[in-house]
Formats: structure tokens, C-alpha cells, sequence
């Protein structure tokens, strides 16, 4: 690290009493890791880094090391160095402000970045974006859930109790004023927090079901920062749900019937005069957004394992949902994949609309920039524009289950040119051991329709 990294550990100790500070590392599915130390020990962190075993990696959505991935027993459980990424200490609020976190990237001991890192997946694919003169401008949206602590008898979620009139949330009104109103406690709150981290958020607005928010932050020209700005995020909406005797959750379908939570995700590129290359007048004109979304098209239904990461995203893709089942392309149409918002010329920008908020954000920015690298670097033809409801016009084009996504992925000669063949393998390892494990359970709904009737 650099001795002005050092330097800003000693500022921040010396304007926060914090007592202790984490150390987060996001892991394949987005969760975060890590190890918690004293404040003392924080300026040797960016001294000397921390070791941390490589099967951080290998965990699975429950904790569990997976061992086909070759990083748990295969070799020892070896430490690898990670060291914490400059901008991202911050105060962590919700503690009394007696605590503080940083986020790490995780290196081979020889200094190599580590294959399996989600952000060192992301760094290779914008170094990409570096060689060609341009620098992605993202754009992060995440829908959420509030939930009452108390679950269902079943388990399930329930809405949560109206802090006006304490009865459960069963309406659906979308960008109702009376639901921000209802919520003001919390979301100042959140805002509040948001603030002292530093967090760039933009507008929060009421979704389409009873207790769901989107928070939507600003454009910002690093990509990577927007991601580990998402998981703070998360983080952070999470804590304040606590304080305030809810829960919060990003599962993407957490509810059956209604709307589920989404990641989506605005790119624009701004060439090294800082110009947007996407810019023009008539919306759809411009060749290299046309190039840059065919890449995202082509690319769409072979990295949907990253997009939709676990069995619960698959069932948000359903009819007038404003979930794409197709890689559409046009101009201010929710029912398309991918979307060309309306607005001033140098604000053009393609929204891509498929992820779920459970998505790891690190592998959703290198899969969408990745597709739009595919299609900029061989020119590909621009896809025909769809205008209406796409769901009326077009057929399903995208691997709507699980397994199939994960065959689509661990065919894609393209994931492993731009991923790398050992995080591919390594991530499909993991991935197909949780979904045998998924899929071995009987539900409960199972036993309701066979174990008598057949």
C-alpha cells in the first residue's frame, strides 16, 4: 500500500474513536467476510496486509467450504495476502460510531491477483476498457424488501407492520408519496447513514409490492467503487431495518405473486476527452451504443448464471412482470433487457435490467461490461429495436431455470476469455454443488400434492 494509504488509516483513527474496525471481503455470492481487529492493529493492516485462506472463495451460500472448487483440503486451506482498497474506510453508524470497516482484495503471496477474487475478475475485464481509451460511467439500482422480524409458521416472509397504523403493509403503490410518508423515520435514518459513510445515493423511491424501495445510486466513473458503494449499501439498509424492528432482504423473489427485487445496472463511456461516445440526438443512432449493446445481447443467455445466481432469481422471470425473458434492446421500454432510458444526449446510457438484487455486484459490472467489450471490439451489428410490450411479441430467449444457465456458462468460450478459466471452474464448482443440494430437499408443498394422491 501506498504511504499515503497509511497516512489516511492514522487520519481516520484520529477522527473516529472507533474501537475496533472490519475487514470485509465480498465472496462469490456477495457475502461479506472477513476478520474484525482492534483499532491498533488497523495501521499494520495497510502496512502489511492480512492473511486470509483462499476457501473464503469456496464457501457456499451457507457457509459450508465447497471442495471441488481445489481450495480447501486440495491445498491446505493456503493463506493468500489481501490488503484493504483505498476510499473505502469508513465509520460504520449503526455502532455508536465505535466501529469502523474497510474493503480488501485478496493476492496470490508472490503479488498476483488472486483468480478467484470477484473484484479481481472485474479489474481484468475494465483493463480491457483502459486499453481502448474509455472508462465506464455505472450506475447502481437496488430493490428491497422490508420484513417484519417474526417470520410465517412456514418460514416465509411477512410485510411489515405500518409504523402509521400498525397494521400490515397490503397494498401495492408503486411511487406513492403516502409509502415514503408512512417510512420517513426510516429512510431519513438511512439516509442520515448513508451520508456519513459517504455513500452517493440518489433517489429512493416506493416499488411495485407492499414494503418494497428502491435505492438508486449516482453515476460514478469507476466501476469498482460502484460496486463496493452496492454492498456498503446493502450492508447499511440492512443495519437501519435493524434499528428500526424490521428486517430488510435483497432476495429476489422473496415473495410468490409479486414483484421481486432487482440490480439494474446504467453504463455509459466517456472517452479520455470525457466525452460520452454513446451521445447523440436520435437515441438509437449512435453505432457504438449499438455495437456495445449487441455485445450485450450476444452475451446475455451464457452469463445468466451470474446474473441470476441461486434458484430463487429464475422465478422472477415471468410474464408482464418488467423482467426481460428475451435480450431485447430499444428505447424507453421497461419490458426489454436492455434499455435506452430517455434523456439529454449526453446522458445516453443502456440500462440492463436482468440481474436479481441477490446478483454479486463485482460479477454483474464484469459481465455487462465484458458483453459490451465483446460487441465494441468486433463491431457487432446493433440489434433490431423493440417497441410495445416485448412480452407480447417476443419469445422467451434466455435459460429460464437454473441448470440450464449453469451449462449455458460452462460452455461460453467467451466467460472464460474475459473471466478466466479458473474462476469459471471455480465458480460453477460451487454453484452446481448448492443447486444438487437445493434439489435433493422435498418441500413441504411436495408432500401436500404427491405423498397420498399418486
Amino acid at each position: 500500500m501506498s504511504h499515503i494509504d497509511v497516512k489516511a488509516a492514522e487520519a481516520f483513527l484520529t477522527r473516529h474513536p472507533v474501537d475496533t474496525v472490519d475487514l470485509l471481503i465480498p465472496d462469490l455470492n456477495g457475502v461479506l467476510r472477513g476478520k474484525r481487529i482492534h483499532r491498533d492493529a488497523l495501521t499494520k493492516v495497510y502496512q502489511e496486509g492480512i492473511c486470509l485462506p483462499g476457501s473464503v472463495f469456496a464457501a457456499s451460500i451457507t457457509g459450508d467450504t465447497v471442495e471441488a472448487t481445489g481450495l480447501g483440503f486440495d491445498e491446505g486451506d493456503a493463506d493468500r495476502c489481501c490488503w484493504p482498497i483505498s476510499g473505502t474506510l469508513k465509520p460504520v453508524p449503526w455502532e455508536d460510531n465505535r466501529r469502523g470497516q474497510v474493503f480488501m482484495a485478496m493476492y496470490e503471496l508472490d503479488g498476483t491477483p488472486f483468480f478467484a477474487d470477484p473484484r479481481q475478475v472485474l479489474r481484468r475485464v475494465t483493463g480491457r476498457f483502459e486499453e481502448l481509451g474509455l472508462t465506464p460511467v455505472v450506475a447502481l439500482e437496488l430493490e428491497f424488501y422490508l420484513i417484519r422480524r417474526e417470520r410465517a409458521a412456514n418460514g416465509a416472509p411477512q410485510p411489515p407492520l405500518s409504523p402509521v397504523t400498525g397494521e400490515p403493509e397490503r397494498s401495492t403503490q408503486v411511487y406513492g408519496m403516502t409509502e415514503l410518508d408512512d417510512y420517513r423515520e426510516f429512510l431519513d435514518s438511512l439516509a442520515r447513514t448513508a451520508s456519513e459513510q459517504e455513500l452517493p445515493t440518489d433517489a429512493a423511491i416506493s416499488e411495485y409490492a407492499p414494503g418494497q424501495y428502491e435505492i438508486n445510486l449516482k453515476h460514478e466513473p469507476d466501476a469498482e467503487s460502484a460496486c463496493d458503494h452496492a454492498l456498503q449499501l446493502k450492508r447499511l439498509i440492512k443495519a437501519v431495518a435493524r434499528e428500526h424492528g424490521m428486517e430488510a432482504t435483497f432476495m429476489a423473489k422473496p415473495y410468490p405473486g409479486l414483484t421481486g427485487n432487482g440490480m439494474h445496472l446504467h453504463v455509459s463511456l466517456v472517452n479520455d476527452s470525457g466525452e460520452n461516445v454513446f451521445a447523440s440526438e436520435e437515441p438509437l443512432a449512435n453505432p457504438l451504443l449499438g455495437h456495445a449493446a449487441a455485445g450485450l445481447a450476444a452475451t446475455m443467455a451464457q452469463w445468466m448464471a451470474l446474473f441470476a445466481p441461486n434458484v430463487t432469481p429464475f422465478r422472477r422471470f415471468q410474464p408482464d412482470s418488467y423482467v426481460p425473458l428475451a435480450p431485447t434492446y430499444g428505447y424507453n421500454n421497461r419490458t426489454l433487457a436492455l434499455r435506452v432510458p430517455s434523456g439529454h444526449a449526453p446522458a445516453r446510457r443502456i440500462e440492463h435490467r436482468v440481474a436479481g438484487a441477490d446478483a454479486n455486484p463485482f460479477l454483474l459490472m464484469a459481465a455487462v461490461l465484458a458483453g459490451m467489450h465483446h460487441g465494441l471490439t468486433r463491431q457487432l451489428p446493433a440489434p433490431e429495436p423493440v417497441t410495445g410490450n416485448a412480452y407480447a411479441t417476443v419469445a422467451p430467449g434466455l435459460p429460464l431455470n437454473w441448470l440450464d444457465a449453469l451449462r449455458l456458462f460452462e460452455h461460453s468460450s467467451l466467460a472464460r476469455e474475459y473471466f478466466g478459466e479458473r474462476f469459471c471452474a471455480a465458480y460453477l464448482a460451487n454453484k452446481d454443488q448448492e443447486r444438487r443440494t437445493f434439489e435433493e430437499q422435498v418441500t413441504a408443498l411436495e408432500y401436500a400434492w404427491y405423498l397420498r394422491t399418486v
